[in-house]
């Protein structure tokens, strides 16, 4: 299904990817280059808005909530309405649970595509909980990864 999007905000995602917060750039790291089994977006423009991460195969958005996002709560779940209306899941984190807890954040990642992901990617298992060689900040969850599995 092609995402279509208010082509105004193109330039806008531009700029949320020139000036990510740590949390953000953290988090990237890990997302890009297929490090999940899935390729993701970085600032995604949807319809009337911008996701921070978003999977197009798993129909997954995922946000990083920093300090700015308690301000506008109300906001970002009318956001999250609109999108979810497209069949689009969301996975929320804070800035300081991305910052502190990387290695949490991704294995919550990683379970959710391993339990949700469409029928056509059944026998895909994400990387991270196939054991794979981890990355220096994977180190401390590979034994949580191996009792998932």
């Amino acid at each position: 299904m092609k995402v279509y999007y208010n082509q105004h905000l193109k330039e806008l995602s531009r700029e949320l990817r020139k000036n990510g917060t740590l949390a953000e750039v953290l988090l990237w790291k890990e997302l890009r280059n297929k490090k999940m089994g899935f390729q993701f977006m970085r600032q995604k423009p949807i319809l009337f808005y911008i996701v921070d991460f978003y999977c197009a195969p798993l129909k997954l958005a995922v946000e990083v909530d920093g300090v700015t996002h308690d301000a506008k709560m109300e906001k970002d779940m009318k956001r999250q309405c609109a999108l979810e209306k497209l069949g689009i899941a969301f996975l929320r984190f804070s800035e300081g649970e991305v910052r502190n807890n990387l290695d949490g954040v991704l294995l919550k990642i990683a379970t959710w595509i391993k339990e949700r992901q469409p029928p056509s990617y059944q026998n895909m298992t994400p990387p991270l909980l196939r054991g794979t060689q981890p990355s220096p900040n994977q180190n401390s969850v590979l034994p949580l990864l191996r009792e998932i599995r």
